[in-house]
């Protein structure tokens, strides 16, 4: 099946080259437009037989991947295929996790290669000037039926456009261990907060912590209980400027608080980062609020094999944003003076689509990012998530808006979670008493 796919694939993007589709530039503003949008500048059809449509054709990848890295593997298999299939060689250059640090200085000078991966709020918020405007090549294979909407809305709420593809989806919300479900006699997720409350006693009744929390995400678990009650953009304008108290955050706080005094934490939380998460796989707890990539972590670091499962944040009520969820990506962009940006994103395509994203997903243990394929078995429910987001949610970005009292925000969320404020009053008068 994914074969076949993969051959439907390279005949539909050799039908979009003949045709002659291309992108347009990433905007007239930018610094180094592309030169010529056309095939010809491309590799060219007339060049070569059909299915050597870029023969000739060079491209450079910066990867922010190691060479050593599972990812590495499937990038350099995708590239060998894809000169197999159009004749156009791809260099890979592997940057690292550092790949921010050199690019915009790259990019502002023009230094040669075609396409890079980052994190794509950075490609659409730090690189845009210099990135290619990929709206009409996307719409000529469709991107849209198989990619995620929250993702890709985002980009274009952004930049007015689409300016990257996901490589590497991800997604918070709140992973679990569905036999521990199961043995508590948990039937649903929930997706209230009274239902969740009743999930947590049936756990505990069952003689399984809760929840596992660990000091390292306290921030990012109660930011899940802000923005159900107050949104992301009040929670910016109060990290800004203040005025905590007599807001819903209270209400939010109390709640936490709420779960503290249930005993619905398991013992010793907050716990040193992963003391807390490795209980999952000990036994000792059922949920925690995390991203996706907190599975791998739990089951590398036990030695176990957990029966994982993912559901969205419950709704609180009268809540404003009931279905938001923390959803980011690492994307590949192409540079807006690339020669061969046709080429380019079709061994983009070529990565994030059929076999080899699937591939990807089973070999890094990620969130594929073709909607069409299979999340591993630790990753069950994140591409049902992320697809029913119609709100993405940041990495905490309210309560980090405000550089001079991230830090002392985020330790009095550890407090909070450690049961040292009374009320969710007395929180919030606290949060005020910084400003």
């Amino acid at each position: 099946m994914k074969k076949t796919f993969s051959l439907q694939l390279a005949s539909t993007l050799s039908l979009s080259l003949l045709a002659g589709c291309g992108g347009t530039p990433a905007s007239t503003s930018s610094p180094n437009p592309p030169a010529n949008n056309s095939t010809s500048q491309s590799g060219g059809t007339s060049q070569g037989t059909a299915d050597k449509q870029y023969d000739g054709v060079e491209l450079t990848m910066w990867s922010m991947w190691t060479s050593s890295e599972p990812q590495a593997q499937v990038i350099q298999e995708a590239a060998a295929a894809f000169e197999e299939q159009t004749g156009a060689k791809v260099t890979i250059e592997w940057k690292g996790r550092d790949i921010n640090q050199v690019l915009s200085a790259s990019l502002e000078a023009g230094d040669k290669f075609d396409i890079f991966e980052d994190d794509y709020q950075r490609i659409a918020n730090v690189y845009a000037d210099y990135t290619y405007d990929l709206t009409d090549m996307a719409k000529a294979v469709d991107y849209d039926s198989f990619s995620y909407p929250c993702l890709n809305n985002q980009v274009i709420a952004w930049t007015g456009h689409l300016n990257s593809i996901v490589e590497q989806p991800q997604v918070g919300g709140v992973f679990y261990d569905k036999d521990a479900f199961e043995k508590a006699g948990i039937t649903a997720e929930p997706k209230t907060w009274d239902e969740f409350l009743d999930v947590c006693q049936k756990l505990k009744d069952s003689g399984v912590s809760p929840i596992a929390q660990d000091a390292a995400y306290c921030d990012f678990a109660f930011y899940h209980q802000l923005v159900r009650h107050l949104g992301e953009d009040k929670i910016t304008e109060l990290d800004t400027k203040g005025g905590w108290t007599g807001t819903a955050a209270e209400t939010a706080a109390q709640e936490i608080i709420d779960l503290v005094k249930a005993g619905y934490f398991v013992d010793g939380a907050p716990d040193e980062f992963p003391s807390s998460e490795n209980k999952i796989g000990f036994g000792m707890a059922a949920m925690i609020v995390c991203a996706n990539y907190v599975t791998a972590e739990v089951n590398g670091n036990t030695g176990t094999e957990v029966n994982w499962g993912l559901f969205n944040y419950p709704a609180v009520e009268n809540g404003v944003e009931n279905t938001a969820a923390y959803a980011g990506a690492n994307s590949l962009a192409i540079t807006s003076y690339s020669e061969n940006a046709q080429a380019a994103f079709d061994f983009i395509m070529l990565l994030t689509t059929g076999e080899f994203d699937q591939k990807m997903a089973d070999t890094a243990k990620q969130i594929p990012a073709d909607t069409r394929n299979t999340a591993p078995a630790i990753l069950s429910g994140t591409v049902e998530t992320l697809l029913s987001a119609e709100v993405p949610m940041t990495w905490c970005a309210g309560i980090h808006a405000n550089d001079d009292l991230k830090t002392s925000i985020k330790s009095m969320c550890v407090e909070l979670f450690e049961g040292k404020y009374a009320t969710g009053k007395e929180f919030c008068e606290a949060l005020d008493a910084l400003y």
